[in-house]
């Protein structure tokens, strides 16, 4: 162990030498996990820093992210980065060592820094390790006690016990200090080691010095009593371990250290190393089961006027791209019957994973299994992926390859009442770095969607409908991501109405009632939310004289009207004579129709909205 702990002492001093230089970061953080990750780099993990593609290689993942110094000072020690970039690129702008870790390095896989989610992260790499690529690599995750209080480590520690991930192992530094002081269990092992179990974990309790008593924890996780099931090891340490003028004191937390303190820490802990880690190279590979290559979709087809809802032909649709594309998976929220990826489950049940009602988890298996090169579809309703909104705010920075599916959506959905109505949806996925957001009006559209989302990279999100509406497309039409689509035009239209899923009903039961008062109206299908065929709006609006109704199933904030104005003022319109409709007052329970009206979104008060916007605008041209 004498080489080991030369290599802890590296981690140490490099953490403090890196985070001095940049003026900032998390020295003390990295100093009670150095023994853990000196032990684990030089003995336990199987990874070839020359290929981090490597299929079997290990995964390596800092849950408690602010620790980043101690993970580049890793891989200075396996030679993966020089030292010049450890100290003169970390936290630098422009510089790939950021403040906290991203996959920017090629041996990160996932971002981290937001606590809670390195651990359930790792699930999803777990799962795919143990149910999907059948290799035999460990996900390794050291995690801090602070964020041990976070539910979605929980969340993850109970679905990795469910689907018995023996090839998971969490590493939790104990060191008792959080930001502003002492954590909720400080150094109470006994009371994670019961929670652990509750779990359904295998748990082992160590001294986080004791490099002898941290090399058995980790050789235990091949034990017999570690099958099926994951291991938690919990190990008491001290923040700031190896600088006595800074061990267990609640006032290091987030500060380098100064230049002459750092100058004594380093001496204390006998100078600068410069070895190099010899560490484990992973098994060679067994020869490679062939995947067929991605075959040609073959999408449900549907009859023109036909009743379908969109999340019926989501669960359609993504049996068709699964069973030409092997890396499709899914995943649910256990709302499978009613967000339709039950099919999925049906057709496929070795590619699909209930994620029960753990919506964060969901996510951020999902963000685990894009890691692997899997295309995940997560789906549960739509306003309960807001409170995975963090995990889809990390997965962007991360560039996740994962698609979210959020059915019952808006006022629409009717008795269930405002709990139920996802109506900051729309927003919310907008906000998200790159994220693709969709939003189609019927069964066919969807169908195309889904295709389309399995073939473009990043986050996407398709929003679906609960009720059942007629057909509008037949199996020829094409929908390009950032399309829209005309479905009524003329060479005299007096006003634009744009909607998009239950709303496209609406406007073209509006343009019929125009046509009565021998109104003219123009009717634009926004599917692509973002990124919106900007072209397409500000032709229609340009020819319409400025008038358009926006009408959508959503708060005013964030939403389709949101994004329409956003395209006229990229498009440089100063004419818009704009009334948008939608979701202003909190609902209630009603029939779909009823509250739809209520709204002010149904085809009546989208009628009235066009005739007044005419009215007015034949006063606004009257010679005065």
């Amino acid at each position: 162990m004498d080489t080991v702990a030369e290599v802890a002492a590296r981690l140490r001093v490099d953490s403090i030498r890196s985070s001095t230089s940049a003026g900032s970061g998390h020295p003390t953080s990295s100093m009670s996990a150095a023994d853990l990750v000196a032990v684990l780099i030089s003995r336990h993990l199987r990874y070839d820093w020359r290929d981090p593609a490597a299929v079997t290689n290990d995964h390596l993942i800092f849950s408690k992210g602010h620790a980043s110094p101690l993970l580049y000072s890793a891989f200075a020690a396996v030679g993966a980065i020089t030292d010049e970039e450890l100290i003169d690129g970390y936290r630098r702008f422009g510089q790939r060592l950021q403040g906290h870790p991203t996959p920017v390095l090629p041996w990160v896989d996932v971002a981290t820094g937001s606590l809670g989610q390195g651990l359930p992260d790792g699930v999803g790499l777990a799962l795919a390790g143990k149910y999907l690529d059948g290799l035999p690599y460990r996900v390794w995750v050291l995690c801090g006690d602070s964020e041990m209080a976070e539910g979605s480590m929980w969340e993850a520690l109970d679905k990795s016990s469910y689907y018995k991930l023996d090839n998971l192992v969490a590493l939790i530094d104990v060191n008792r200090l959080g930001q502003r002081g002492p954590t909720d269990l400080g150094w109470d092992v006994a009371a994670y080691e019961r929670r652990c179990q509750a779990f359904g974990a295998r748990t082992v309790v160590i001294d986080g010095h004791d490099l002898t008593a941290i090399d058995d924890a980790m050789a235990g996780v091949a034990a017999p009593d570690a099958v099926d099931r994951p291991t938690v090891i919990i190990a008491k340490t001290i923040k700031g371990k190896g600088f006595s003028e800074v061990e267990d004191s609640p006032d290091w937390h987030g500060k380098p250290l100064p230049e002459d303190m750092a100058e004594r820490a380093i001496a204390e802990l006998g100078g600068r190393r410069r070895l190099i880690v010899r560490g484990l190279e992973p098994p060679t590979p067994a020869p490679a089961e062939e995947w067929d290559a991605v075959e040609a979709v073959d999408l449900p087809g549907y009859q023109l006027g036909a009743d379908i809802a969109t999340r019926k032909a989501y669960g359609d649709a993504l049996v068709s791209v699964g069973s030409r594309n092997r890396h499709v998976v899914a995943l649910d929220g256990e709302v499978g019957n009613s967000t339709h990826a039950g099919e999925f489950a049906r057709a496929f049940p070795d590619r699909y994973f209930e994620m029960f009602i753990a919506e964060q988890q969901m996510v951020a298996a999902a963000t685990g299994l894009s890691v692997r090169g899997y295309i995940p579809f997560a789906s549960t309703f739509a306003a309960f992926l807001t409170r995975a909104y963090d995990f889809i705010r990390m997965g962007a920075i991360s560039d996740a390859n994962v698609k979210l599916v959020g059915s019952h959506a808006g006022v629409e959905i009717g008795a269930d009442g405002p709990s139920q109505m996802a109506l900051e949806d729309l927003a919310m996925m907008r906000a998200v770095h790159d994220a693709v957001v969709l939003y189609p009006s019927d069964a066919t559209s969807t169908a195309a969607l889904v295709q389309s989302m399995a073939e473009t990279p990043g986050i996407c999100y398709l929003r679906t409908t609960r009720g059942a509406y007629p057909v509008l497309y037949d199996a020829t039409e094409e929908f390009p991501v950032g399309g829209a689509k005309l479905l009524r035009a003329s060479d005299h239209d007096d006003v634009t109405l744009i909607g998009a899923g239950v709303t496209v009903h609406e406007c073209l039961s509006a343009a019929e009632q125009l046509a009565s008062e021998n109104i003219t109206a123009r009717v634009i299908d926004c599917y692509s939310i973002k990124p919106m065929d900007t072209a397409t709006v500000a032709a229609a609006v340009g020819a319409t004289g400025g008038r358009v109704v926006v009408a959508e199933d959503h708060h005013p904030e964030g939403g389709l009207g949101s994004a329409v104005l956003d395209a006229l003022v990229a498009h440089d319109r100063a004419d818009i004579r704009l009334a948008h409709l939608a979701v202003r007052g909190m609902p209630g329970s009603g029939t779909a129709r009823e509250l739809l009206a209520w709204a002010g979104i149904d085809a009546d008060h989208i009628q009235e909205a066009a005739t007044m916007l005419i009215a007015k605008s034949v006063v606004d041209s009257t010679p005065r």
